[in-house]
C-alpha cells in the first residue's frame, strides 16, 4: 500500500474524534471544545481572545495550551518539593515519588512545546498524564487515600489541563500532514546495530564481571559509569557477564542511550524481592527501572521472586521513549512488566506472571513473545494484562502480536482449578489487542475479566484478530460494548508500523521486527 495512503488511513482512524473536535476541519482553536472548558478558560483567557491571537507573528492554540500546562506543571512541581515531610511516615514514600514525578512531566511538557512533531508530542503529553495517576496510585498503593484530599486543587487542574492539551494536539495531528517519519531518533551506527545480532561476548563499553575480570562487579556501578558519560548521542554499551546480580538497577533520564547485554535468558540474571507489601510503591519494588530514552537490552533475565502471596512485585519496569528488549525474560507474579509510558517495543521475549502481569499505560508492542501464566494463589484468576489508558486522547495500548499464551509449568497440572482471562481494565478507556496469537486451553471462554462490576465496559477498547489455538475461540466472549472482534483494516492500526511508527525508530536498535500483520 502506498505509504501516503497508509498515514493517512491512519491519522483518520487511529486518531478519529468525537463530533465537535474539529472547527471546519481546523484544529481546535477554542476552550469550548476542549474536554475541560471551564479550566481551559480560566487558565488561558476568554476563547475569543486566544482566537483572535492566532497570526503568523503569535503562538498558535495548541502552542499556548501546551504552554499554560507547563507552566502549571512547574508551579505543582515547586509547591509538592516544598512540602516539609519530616512528620510523615509512609506517606513520604508516596510523596517523594510524586515530587519526581512531577519533576517528570515538567520535562516531558518542555519537550512537546519545543517541537513540531504533534506525534512525539502526544507520546509526550501521554507520558505527563501517566506520570499524575502514578502519583495518586503511589498513595493507594500504601492505603493512604485519605492523603489526597490534601492535595492542592491546582494538582486536578493540572490533570484536566494535560487532558485538554492532548485533546487538541490531537485534532492537530489529524489536521495535519505531518510525517510519521519526522523527528524520530536514529541512534545506532552500522557497528553498533551488529552488536545485537552477534553472539559470544560483544564489543562494548564497559563489562560487568561478578569474578573481577570485567570494569565492575555490580550493574549499578556500570550504569553510573555510563550516566557520567552521557550526552550528545552516543551510545554506551554495557556487557553483562553471566551470573545472578542481586541488586536493584535504577536508569535515570539523564542516562541516555544506553544498551545492555547478557549472556542469555537465565544465564545473566538480575533479581530482587521488593514488594508493596515490603514497604515499597508498585513502581519502586521494580528490581530494574529505566527512565532514560533509547534503552535497548538483549540476552537478559529481570526478576523478581517476591511470589504470588506478596501482591504487587514488579521485575522491570520502564518509561524509557523509543526502547527495545530483545530475547529477555521478565519473570515475576502480579505486576511482572511494568510498561509505564512511552514508545516500547519487545521481541522474542519470555513474560511469566499470574494476576495483571504486562500491565501499564504505554504504547507498547509485544511481537513473537511467549507469555506463561504461572500458579497464583488459591482462590486468585489470572489476568495477562491490565492495561492503564485513563483519557480516549492517549496514543497508548498494549499489543501482542503472533506471539503464544500458555500455561507455565507449576500451572499448567492444575490449570483446571484456576481461570485465566487476556485482561481487565484497570482504567476507563483501558486498550489491550491480542493478534494472530495462538491462545492455549487454559483461557476461559469469556476471554476477559471486568474490574468492578460493569465499570468501564462501554468504554475500554479489547481487539481480538485472527488468534489461533482452543483457548481463541470467541463463540463464547464477554457481549461489552467495548469488546471488538477486528477487520483486517482495524487490525493494521495496532502493528508496529502503525502504532509505534516503528519504521522510523526501531531499526536503529538493530531488534528485528515485523512491520505489518
Amino acid at each position: 500500500m502506498d505509504k501516503l495512503v497508509v498515514l493517512a488511513f491512519f491519522l483518520t482512524q487511529f486518531f478519529s474524534l468525537p463530533l465537535g473536535y474539529f472547527v471546519n476541519g481546523a484544529p481546535i482553536t477554542s476552550c469550548n471544545q476542549t474536554p475541560y472548558p471551564d479550566v481551559c478558560n480560566y487558565y488561558m483567557g476568554s476563547s475569543a481572545a486566544i482566537t483572535a491571537q492566532l497570526d503568523q507573528t503569535r503562538p498558535s492554540f495548541r502552542d499556548t495550551a501546551i504552554q499554560v500546562t507547563l507552566n502549571q506543571a512547574a508551579q505543582a512541581h515547586r509547591y509538592i518539593s516544598s512540602i516539609d515531610t519530616s512528620s510523615f511516615d509512609r506517606a513520604k514514600l508516596a510523596w517523594n515519588d510524586c515530587v519526581e514525578l512531577y519533576e517528570d512531566s515538567v520535562h516531558h511538557l518542555n519537550k512537546s512545546t519545543s517541537t513540531n512533531n504533534f506525534m512525539d508530542s502526544q507520546t509526550w503529553l501521554s507520558a505527563a498524564s501517566a506520570n499524575q495517576r502514578t502519583c495518586e496510585n503511589g498513595f493507594l498503593d500504601f492505603n493512604l487515600a485519605s492523603h489526597l484530599q490534601t492535595l492542592p486543587p491546582m494538582l486536578a487542574n493540572l490533570t484536566k489541563l494535560i487532558s485538554n492539551s492532548l485533546a487538541i494536539n490531537k485534532a492537530t495531528i489529524v489536521a495535519s500532514s505531518s510525517s510519521l517519519a519526522d523527528g524520530f531518533p536514529g541512534w545506532l551506527s552500522s557497528a553498533d546495530r551488529k552488536l545485537l545480532q552477534t553472539t559470544g561476548a560483544p564489543k562494548a563499553d564497559i563489562v560487568v564481571a561478578q569474578d573481577g575480570s570485567g570494569n565492575f562487579t555490580t550493574i549499578t556501578e556500570a550504569v553510573a559509569a555510563a550516566t557520567a558519560v552521557a550526552g550528545g548521542g552516543k551510545r554506551t554499551v554495557i556487557y553483562v557477564k553471566a551470573g545472578v546480580y542481586k541488586e536493584y538497577v535504577d536508569i535515570g533520564t539523564s542516562a541516555k542511550n544506553i544498551t545492555l547485554i547478557g549472556d542469555g535468558i537465565d544465564a545473566t540474571i538480575i533479581t530482587g524481592s521488593k514488594s508493596n507489601q515490603t514497604g515499597s510503591s508498585t513502581s519502586n519494588s521494580a528490581t530494574f527501572g529505566v527512565s532514560g530514552d533509547g534503552f535497548v537490552a538483549r540476552d537478559i533475565t529481570f526478576e523478581n521472586t517476591a511470589g504470588p502471596e506478596k501482591g504487587q512485585a514488579v521485575a522491570f519496569r520502564s518509561s524509557s521513549d523509543f526502547s527495545a528488549l530483545y530475547r529477555c525474560s521478565f519473570k515475576g507474579y502480579q505486576d511482572t512488566l511494568y510498561v509505564y509510558k512511552n514508545h516500547q517495543f519487545y521481541r522474542e521475549c519470555d513474560i511469566y506472571g499470574t494476576v495483571d502481569f504486562i500491565f501499564g499505560d504505554a504504547a507498547a508492542v509485544l511481537q513473537n513473545c511467549n507469555i506463561y501464566i504461572r500458579r497464583p494463589m488459591t482462590g486468585q484468576e489470572n489476568t495477562v494484562t491490565a492495561q492503564g489508558r485513563e483519557d480516549p486522547h492517549l496514543n497508548t495500548g498494549i499489543i501482542i502480536h503472533n506471539s503464544h499464551v500458555t500455561a507455565a509449568p507449576d500451572l499448567k497440572p492444575v490449570q483446571h482449578l484456576f481461570k485465566s482471562y487476556l485482561g481487565r481494565p484497570w482504567k476507563a478507556y483501558s486498550r489491550t489487542v491480542f493478534m494472530k496469537t495462538t491462545l492455549d486451553d487454559l483461557i476461559d471462554r469469556e476471554g476477559w475479566l471486568p474490574w468492578k462490576g460493569t465499570e468501564y465496559l462501554n468504554t475500554l477498547y479489547y481487539g481480538e484478530y485472527m488468534n489461533t489455538g482452543p483457548g481463541a475461540n470467541t463463540s463464547g466472549r464477554v457481549k461489552w460494548a467495548g469488546y471488538h472482534l477486528l477487520t483486517e483494516a482495524e487490525a493494521e492500526n495496532f502493528t508496529v508500523e502503525n502504532f509505534l511508527a516503528g519504521n522510523s525508530w526501531i531499526p536503529g536498535t538493530g531488534v528485528p521486527f515485523d512491520a505489518g500483520l
